[in-house]
């Protein structure tokens, strides 16, 4: 008599078909899983000058100066003001429109000078260059609410109400090299 037990193979589970099926879950994973990007910040530059090309020449007073120093404090104009305040005060240097000889001629001939120092605390230039953006948004949006009783935002990209809000108040902010 024979023993069936002797001829009898041990059960196996294939390896081959493991290995496809880790790379399939592999590749599923790859996929479908999303990665943090730092986008950085979104500023648009304006061309490089000429190497011999002087700069224009610039009224004192159209030139709002900031620096953010080494300890993170924030100096316009050489006089210390807290973060929250940059934004009021870019905006009443911006619509002067020539009436307080401090402050700018107009809309289109103020600039924003913004500089920092190389250990400037990264947080608060995030935070004043956001409250510098920020006026320039609330303004366009007063004037497009004035002109169109809409938002900034919500007109047509590349429109002409959205050219003429931009020509009311141009973004001219110029961001200086740190100090060594």
């Amino acid at each position: 008599m024979f023993d069936n037990k002797r001829d009898r193979e041990d059960p196996e589970i294939g390896g081959a078909g493991m290995a496809d099926i880790a790379f399939l879950l592999l590749i599923f994973f790859l996929l479908v899983t999303t990665i943090d990007v730092d986008t950085g910040i979104g500023l648009q530059l304006p061309p490089a000058p000429e190497e011999n090309q002087e700069p224009p020449p610039i009224k004192e007073r159209n030139l709002l100066n900031i620096l953010v120093n080494s300890q993170g404090m924030v100096l316009m104009d050489e006089e210390p003001t807290p973060v929250n305040q940059v934004k009021q005060k870019v905006k009443d240097f911006v619509t002067n429109r020539g009436e307080d000889p401090e402050l700018s001629d107009s809309p289109d001939k103020a600039i924003v000078s913004i500089k920092t120092d190389r250990e400037t605390p990264y947080n608060v230039y995030i935070d004043m260059l956001d409250e510098v953006m920020g006026a320039y948004a609330e303004l366009r949006n007063q004037a497009a609410q004035a002109k169109f009783g809409r938002n900034y935002e919500q007109l047509e990209d590349n429109s002409e109400q959205k050219e003429a809000i931009k020509d009311t108040y141009p973004k001219k902010i110029s961001i200086a090299e740190p100090n060594q």
